[in-house]
């Protein structure tokens, strides 16, 4: 039974837990530093429960190994917070369908809704219109998970050639397509993400943002059209809360990055307001709250 969209419930639809000695190779770059420990679920705890946030949504953390997979699902069995984890898939799989099957018989598999891979991060042109790799975003599908896109603006032309030949796949969008906040890059990400706003196969995760402006002096100002132009192409029932974290932390706690979504919103009603920060990840992602 899936929760309603109550204005009390707010849902942190994409963050990480890590421990650095288990792979994560990205985190060994000097930006970084700050967050090179490991993030654990008293870590968790610690920053969501004074913002008031319920559930979370636990997502691959570039790690680009299936045994992160069993790990986090064993977090997240334990763990009543996290309802949901997105777990990590290689689209170039051959044995896609077997893999997934053999992460439906890990403990703690009830808590899988979603499988990502780290598409920002493949260089080859034309990565998302390859034949094998729709055949497998097809498979995610038909195997009833969804699929997070974690892409760079410059790849968004090619999501939505695949969010068109794909039509049976629900897709979430992580971090708005990563616009350059801080290269003043509106223009170009709004002309890149508005196509994406005609497919209903699509939700985007309005997160990332922090990270994306300049990490030192960003303000609610730089990510409100952002913000705003995301709640005009998609409107709220398409839109959910991540905060990124730890991530997020080299730009920003967790409660100025939650507090800067709510005060880079438009006006809108209190049910949007409620989809937004849990009603759309609930229902897109499947979550037993």
């Amino acid at each position: 039974m899936t929760a309603p969209q109550t204005s009390d419930l707010v849902v942190d639809a994409h963050h990480h837990l890590w421990e650095p000695t288990h792979g994560y190779t990205w985190l060994s770059e000097p930006a970084f530093a700050p967050i090179r420990r490991p993030f654990t679920v008293d870590d968790l705890r610690a920053a969501i429960g004074p913002a008031g946030v319920r559930r979370t949504v636990l997502v691959e953390a570039a790690r680009e190994h299936p045994d992160e997979v069993p790990e986090q699902l064993a977090v997240a069995a334990a763990t009543d917070e996290i309802a949901g984890v997105v777990g990590w898939i290689d689209l170039t799989d051959r044995a896609i369908v077997d893999t997934i099957a053999a992460y439906r018989e890990l403990p703690g598999a009830e808590k899988l809704v979603g499988l990502r891979d780290q598409v920002q991060g493949r260089t080859e042109p034309g990565f998302l219109a390859r034949a094998d790799v729709r055949a497998n975003l097809a498979a995610i599908g038909v195997a009833g998970l969804t699929y997070d896109l974690v892409v760079t603006v410059d790849q968004l032309a090619d999501v939505a050639g695949a969010v068109e030949a794909v039509p049976g796949v629900r897709f979430v969008l992580d971090h708005l397509g990563k616009p350059r906040i801080a290269g003043d890059g509106f223009a170009e990400w709004r002309a890149a993400i508005a196509p994406l706003a005609a497919f209903g196969n699509v939700a985007v995760k309005v997160s990332g943002m922090v990270t994306e402006a300049d990490w030192a002096t960003w303000t609610v100002a730089d990510l409100r059209p952002y913000v705003e132009t995301a709640v005009e192409l998609f409107g709220p029932d398409r839109l959910m809360y991540g905060s990124d974290w730890p991530v997020c932390t080299v730009a920003a706690s967790y409660q100025q990055v939650l507090d800067a979504l709510r005060q880079a919103l438009p006006p809108l009603t209190e049910a949007e307001r409620a989809a937004i920060f849990g009603g759309t990840a609930v229902r897109v992602y499947g979550l037993e709250i």
